[in-house]
């Protein structure tokens, strides 16, 4: 028996070591961290990246994924890549319009329908332009933009029908100034927060609702917390893999190009899975005793209007929609 456990213990020494080898072995390791836990549909598409890119790569590139912030917040995370870490993080655009204002439009109110219009906007001349100059200003590398999330609804614990039901309401939503003042605009009163906070958050009642995607909130079981999923789509929520242009330079020019186009591939993945995910998704948190409303959304695109002219994302506005209808 002894003789049989020291077999089995040499054979699993020579694994660990076989797979610390292994990572060793890559030139060049990246760490990309998301807020999403490993059951949402976008987290499939991180993975399929990961073994796309070390196996394009030759194992000359390893990637490692961190799923429920484990790096840290995005914010810290778009830090440590602005030192030069080699960090990536799924990010949204309204976090990254500190540093380049025109990122915020991609998180503007009912800015498109869908994945397939969001997509035409982030693969244009206009976003390369913005990438560009995110690259030059904040050391900031977009790598693809095309990582869908699906549209964002309103979670409560009582119907909404009209922007006057949200009076009074604390709702959390990220603290970027153009989701802040669309909630606003919506009638809630806006409670920026990190996402790992929300659930507790709701269960001590120190927020009353929450806005969010139907991936992300039944991953972290939000319907456990909140008794209504209102329909509005006031988000089309598109996000990207984005890392330090520090790093991102220094790779041989073969294994940049390559990163790209399947990052690219990889948000493909993703969006589609999104796609097909939703509605099995809605019905288990039906199941679960959430009620999922449908509404008549137009009350809400007339209140989020004036969004835009605030922001001063008017003329960018008039672009996308130019870019959209092609």
């Amino acid at each position: 028996m002894a003789s049989s456990w020291k077999i089995g213990a040499a054979a699993c020494g020579l694994i660990v070591a076989a797979a610390l080898g292994s990572a060793q072995a890559a030139d060049y390791t990246l760490n990309i961290n998301t807020a999403l836990t490993t059951d949402d549909p976008l987290y499939k598409g991180l993975e399929s990246l990961k073994a796309s890119v070390e196996a394009r790569s030759q194992g000359r590139m390893a990637i490692r994924l961190f799923p429920g912030s484990q790096l840290g917040k995005d914010e810290d995370v778009l830090e440590q890549a602005r030192a030069g870490a080699a960090n990536a993080v799924v990010v949204d655009g309204g976090r990254l319009a500190v540093f380049v204002k025109d990122f915020g439009v991609l998180s503007a109110p009912y800015l498109t329908s869908g994945y397939a219009d969001v997509r035409k906007v982030v693969t244009s001349p206009m976003f390369d332009e913005m990438s560009a100059r995110l690259a030059k200003s904040a050391r900031l590398q977009v790598l693809s933009f095309n990582w869908w999330q699906g549209e964002r609804h309103l979670l409560t614990n009582k119907p909404v029908k009209t922007p006057a039901d949200l009076a009074g309401v604390r709702m959390r939503t990220p603290g970027a100034p153009v989701w802040m003042e669309t909630i606003r605009a919506m009638g809630a009163t806006p409670t920026p927060m990190a996402w790992a906070d929300v659930y507790s958050a709701l269960q001590t009642q120190v927020i009353d609702a929450v806005e969010a995607q139907v991936p992300a909130a039944y991953g972290s079981r939000l319907y456990e917390v909140t008794k209504v999923m209102t329909k509005t789509g006031h988000f089309n929520l598109i996000t990207g893999v984005v890392t330090s242009a520090a790093w991102f330079e220094k790779l041989p020019p073969d294994l940049r190009e390559m990163l790209k186009e399947e990052t690219l591939k990889a948000g493909d993945v993703a969006s589609h899975g999104t796609e097909a995910a939703i509605a099995d998704l809605e019905t288990k948190m039906k199941a679960a005793g959430m009620t999922v409303a449908e509404v008549d959304t137009a009350p809400f695109v007339a209140a989020t209007a004036g969004v835009y002219a605030k922001i001063g994302y008017a003329d960018l506005k008039t672009k996308i929609d130019a870019i959209v209808d092609k």
